[in-house]
């Protein structure tokens, strides 16, 4: 079969989209199907078949960099298209419709659309764009085949934003990758290792951490404790400034952007993993990396995305905005043994059903489908055109 993810974005960063098409790419190539990517402006060369399509601005939405095409040569998109005949073409949501809407609408009646919708918004002005942008895509949703979900979340935000109707299959990750996650040497003294990672901007949160730490600082509670901050961001100034203020230096560690290939080994080390986001999460792939790296336990902000992963574990949620619940929370975790056996069993079982292995699976089978059902009105409609 052939594949094509259609992304307007760039394949330049590692942020969680791009992980869901790069991790299904390498999966449904290792079985045997060609894969394509049909993407904004990317300069990476280490991926077979890019297909960079588009010149993009850089933007911020939802609080994250992200980058938005300019207009795409229609001629380029039809020849592509002609050129490859994809069985499928996987669309990521919302889409602009200056570059995956131009390939929506050149694309071949022979050829499956499937859309995965991944964002919620954060705030009520980037809710208010998404209804706008439902009003400019309106004509092209029409052509989809089949639209899915990231979350419960992203599904909820599908069909009151744009009036569609979708199954969940969520974000995969390569268990194995992250099962070979091992403790840094550095961080194996004998000390609790509590990790962020992520970005450091203010929805990201961890400046609430920060604060929930040097309340327990104050109270002598974390005399065996590291705390590692990985990423950059805009607020890394204001977050060293703010542990030299508070007298945290020798707990807190920033560490900086974290590699792909490096990000196992520092979620391995971790006895907690916090990732205390305050919203616009539709899903949270970060919880399910740390999950299968062995991360002892992962707590997370009690946003809708983070929620849907972790709803059968209230104790691992907290509100990070109320500092003193987040330290009690941190301080039960760190120094009741038996609370954290009952999560890690837990979290074992649980990151089973996100393996790639489980939601490539489920996916294949929905091309499958579409395909062959499409496959079946062309030669519908030919044995009608001859009569």
């Amino acid at each position: 079969m052939k594949i094509g993810f259609v992304l307007d974005d760039s394949l330049d960063k590692a942020d969680g989209v791009q992980q869901y098409i790069l991790t299904l790419g390498r999966w449904f190539t290792q079985h045997g199907h060609e894969v394509h990517y049909l993407v904004g402006q990317t300069a990476r060369r280490d991926i077979k078949h890019v297909h960079s399509l588009s010149r993009n601005l850089q933007v911020h939405f939802n609080q994250n960099r992200m980058s938005t095409p300019l207009p795409a040569d229609k001629n380029q998109i039809k020849k592509l298209l002609e050129q490859e005949r994809f069985d499928v073409l996987h669309v990521q949501l919302p889409y602009s419709p200056l570059m995956a809407g131009r390939v929506i609408r050149a694309v071949s009646p022979q050829t499956a659309v499937v859309g995965t919708f991944h964002v919620i918004p954060f705030s009520k002005l980037e809710s208010r764009a998404t209804r706008l942008l439902r009003l400019w895509l309106w004509r092209n949703i029409k052509r989809f085949d089949a639209v899915v979900s990231v979350s419960l979340p992203a599904q909820k935000f599908a069909r009151t934003k744009f009036k569609v109707k979708s199954q969940i299959l969520p974000n995969p990750v390569q268990i194995s990758a992250f099962n070979g996650g091992k403790r840094l040497k550095k961080y194996s003294d004998g000390k609790l290792n509590i990790v962020f990672l992520g970005r450091l901007v203010e929805r990201k949160g961890c400046l609430h951490l920060l604060k929930a730490l040097q309340l327990l600082h104050d109270q002598n509670s974390l005399l065996n404790v590291r705390v590692i901050i990985c990423g950059k961001g805009p607020l890394e100034q204001t977050l060293k400034n703010y542990v030299k203020e508070h007298r945290l230096a020798k707990i807190v560690q920033f560490v900086g952007f974290v590699s792909e290939d490096d990000k196992p080994d520092y979620l391995a080390s971790a006895d907690l993993a916090v990732f205390p986001s305050l919203g616009g999460e539709s899903f949270g792939i970060v919880l399910i990396e740390a999950m299968a790296a062995r991360s002892k336990i992962v707590i997370a902000g009690n946003n809708p995305g983070y929620h849907s992963i972790l709803h059968d574990r209230p104790k691992q949620l907290v509100d990070p905005t109320n500092t003193l619940q987040f330290a009690k929370t941190l301080k039960q975790f760190l120094y009741t043994n038996s609370l954290r056996r009952q999560s890690e069993i837990w979290q074992a079982n649980e990151v089973k059903r996100y393996d790639v292995a489980v939601v490539g699976g489920q996916l294949l089978k929905l091309y499958q489908e579409l395909v062959a059902k499409r496959t079946n009105n062309s030669h519908n409609k030919s044995d009608v055109d001859q009569k």
